[in-house]
């Protein structure tokens, strides 16, 4: 145990993604029956028909498919800020129910460094660890003084742990939240954590569902800079690394 780091993984999302959405919005302005309207659907149309769907902001029909990521080696400060995000299941790695205590006094538990304390060279990075290593060590004398193992301790040695703990969990999120999450947590001015993984789901979904997230990620790149005197000025380098997640259908 110790630092650890993000790791992103698309594990479920809804079969043939963009026939459902195609269907749904055919639905919408059609006699046809389910079975005919199924039918008619052609896989070289739909990357222009889904473009028309999302430019006209039909973006109800959307709401029909939805994505699972497995996430880990995110801070507990994360699932702070990711858990805002309403309109989507989380299941997340309990500390009331998982112990963090230490084999011996090199082991903690997993953390986050931040990269402006990684920036300031290893005598900071050593500090930082030593405090986790302090951190852990009260963790485990509460452990013990509330009773040890089966004894419920973990419930209240835990509120002794960092933001910087590391959880896991398992988030989904329809594509229409996702837009919105990839709107806000993909721009520059968002906490450097929650945008590298609003960018590495970003690239997840665009890999399987190019044409329902063609215009998916930061308001600057398909728009302009929603965060006036605040904008961090910055485009070229948020659209460059926007165009090299573009995926042809």
């Amino acid at each position: 145990m110790g630092e650890t780091s993000l790791n992103v993984a698309l594990i479920k999302y809804t079969s043939e993604p963009e026939e459902v959405v195609a269907l749904a919005a055919k639905l919408c302005y059609s006699p046809l029956d389910i079975h005919e309207l199924k039918g008619g659907l052609v896989p070289g149309e739909l990357e222009g028909f889904i473009s028309k769907i999302l430019s006209l902001g039909h973006l109800s029909t959307i709401e029909h498919v939805s994505f699972t990521f497995g996430i880990e080696g995110v801070s507990r400060a994360l699932l702070a800020q990711i858990t805002r995000h309403r309109i989507a299941s989380f299941s997340v790695k309990s500390q009331r129910y998982v112990s963090e205590t230490a084999n011996n006094d090199e082991e903690t538990f997993n953390y986050i460094i931040p990269p402006r304390i990684k920036e300031l060279g290893e005598n900071y990075v050593s500090q930082y660890i030593e405090q986790m290593k302090q951190m852990q060590t009260w963790y485990n004398k509460w452990y013990e003084i509330l009773g040890g193992k089966n004894s419920g301790a973990e419930e209240d040695a835990r509120f002794i742990l960092p933001n910087a703990a590391e959880t896991k969990m398992i988030l989904t999120m329809n594509a229409r939240e996702l837009y919105h999450f990839f709107k806000l947590r993909c721009c520059s001015r968002a906490q450097w954590e929650i945008r590298e993984l609003a960018w590495q789901m970003l690239k997840a979904v665009k890999e399987v569902a190019p044409n329902i997230f063609f215009q998916a990620g930061p308001s600057c790149v398909t728009t302009k800079c929603p965060e006036g005197k605040m904008t961090c000025g910055n485009r070229d380098r948020v659209l460059s690394r926007y165009q090299s997640l573009q995926v042809k259908s």
